[in-house]
C-alpha cells in the first residue's frame, strides 16, 4: 500500500505579518498603487519617503509578499499583480489617482546614467564651452564620441550631437563623460505602475493628463456652447442678457431699415434720411452745381467741413492705435462669434 506524504509550507511568523500588515494598508486606504523603486539609491528612497509621508504611504516588501496580500485581500484587487514586476513598493494614499501620478512625476529629479545602462532617449551634447582646462580631458571627450576642441583655452564642443541613440547601450567612457559634462539623461524617482481605487486600475496613460490643454478644452467647449445658445436662442442664465441684447438690437435695425415710425428710433430715422439726402445732393452737385439750391449748398459745404475738422483733429498716430484696438476687437469676437456662425 503506498504512502502518502502531504507536505505543508511553512510560512515564517514575521513573512505572515508582512502580508497582514499589507492587507491592512490595502483596507485603510481607498487608493493604493504599485511603483518601481529599481535603480533608486537606499538613501534617496529614505528621502522620496519623508517628502511623501503627509500625503502617501511607501512600503517596500518582497513581491512574493505583495502577490500573497493581493491574492488574499478583501477588495478583490489581484489583478494588480500582473503590474509586481523587478523591485516595486506599493504605495497608499487618500488622493486621487490622477494627483498621486503627478505628484510622483514632479519628484523625480534628473540623474546621471550608469554604464551599461539602456539610453532611455537620444542622448544629445550641446554646442559651447566647458568649465575644464586643456589637458587629457579633451583626448577622454573625443573618445567617447563627443566632438571637443579647444579655444580661447578651454575645452569647448564644437558641434551639436547625438552621442548615443535610444536604446542603446551606454559606455563606461560616455557615462563618465556625460557625468563630467552634468548632462543628466535620465530621470530617478518612484515609477508608477499601475493604481486600484475602487475596483478600477488606472494605469499611467490614462493618469498622465495635461493640465494647461484641459483646462483649454473646457474653456474652448464652454465657449462653443456659449455661442451655440445664443445662436438658437436657447435662454439660460449664463445667455439671457445676450439675448435681449441681441434682439433689441435687431429690433432696431429692423425698425431702421423698414422705417418704422416708431419715438425709439426716430432720431436714428432722421439721422439716416439726413446722410441719405446728402448723399444724393452730393451726387447731384458733382454732375451739375446749378441743380442744387444755395440753402442745400450751405449744408453741403457745412457737411465737408465738419468731416475735415474731424480728420484734422485726430491726430495720425491716435487714428493708427484705435484702427489697431478695432481690429484686435473684431478678432476677439469673431473667436467667440465665428464659431456660433457655424450653428447659426
Amino acid at each position: 500500500m503506498e504512502e502518502e506524504l502531504h507536505h505543508s509550507e511553512h510560512i515564517p511568523q514575521w513573512k505572515k505579518q508582512e502580508i497582514e500588515d499589507i492587507k491592512a494598508l490595502i483596507e485603510k486606504y481607498p487608493l493604493f498603487g504599485i511603483v518601481g523603486v529599481g535603480g533608486i539609491p537606499a538613501k534617496q528612497l529614505q528621502a522620496m519617503r519623508r517628502e511623501l509621508k503627509d500625503v502617501a504611504v511607501l512600503k517596500v516588501c518582497r513581491n512574493t509578499l505583495v502577490n500573497r496580500a493581493l491574492e488574499s485581500s478583501s477588495k478583490d484587487c489581484s489583478e494588480m499583480i500582473d503590474y509586481l514586476n523587478q523591485q516595486c513598493a506599493l504605495i497608499f494614499t487618500n488622493e486621487n489617482p490622477f494627483k498621486l501620478y503627478k505628484l510622483l512625476e514632479q519628484s523625480k529629479t534628473p540623474s546621471p546614467i550608469k554604464a551599461g545602462a539602456i539610453a532611455p532617449q537620444d542622448i544629445k551634447v550641446e554646442k559651447g564651452p566647458t568649465s575644464f582646462p586643456p589637458g587629457p580631458i579633451l583626448g577622454d571627450l573625443q573618445s567617447a564620441g563627443i566632438p571637443a576642441s579647444i579655444d580661447g583655452g578651454k575645452v569647448v564642443v564644437s558641434e551639436n550631437k547625438v552621442v548615443t541613440e535610444e536604446g542603446n547601450v551606454v559606455s563606461q567612457n560616455l557615462a563618465s563623460m556625460l557625468a563630467r559634462l552634468e548632462i543628466f539623461p535620465i530621470e530617478v524617482g518612484l515609477d508608477l505602475h499601475a493604481v486600484f481605487e475602487d475596483g478600477s486600475i488606472f494605469t499611467p496613460d490614462v493618469l498622465a493628463i495635461d493640465n494647461d490643454k484641459y483646462f483649454s478644452d473646457i474653456a474652448a467647449a464652454s465657449r462653443q456652447a456659449f455661442n451655440l445658445a445664443v445662436n438658437v436662442a436657447y435662454p439660460t442664465t449664463a445667455t439671457i442678457s445676450t439675448l435681449i441684447s441681441k434682439a433689441s438690437s435687431e429690433a432696431m435695425n429692423l425698425g431702421i431699415n423698414a422705417t418704422v415710425l416708431e419715438p425709439e428710433i426716430m432720431d436714428s430715422l432722421l439721422g439716416k434720411a439726413h446722410s441719405q439726402m446728402i448723399s444724393l445732393a452730393s451726387a447731384v452737385s458733382a454732375n451739375n452745381e446749378d441743380a442744387v439750391d444755395e440753402d442745400l449748398k450751405s449744408v453741403l459745404g457745412a457737411a465737408a467741413q465738419s468731416a475735415a475738422a474731424t480728420v484734422e483733429e485726430q491726430p495720425a498716430e491716435e487714428a493708427a492705435e484705435e484702427e489697431v484696438e478695432e481690429e484686435e476687437e473684431d478678432a476677439e469676437e469673431g473667436g467667440m462669434a465665428g464659431l456660433g456662425a457655424l450653428f447659426g
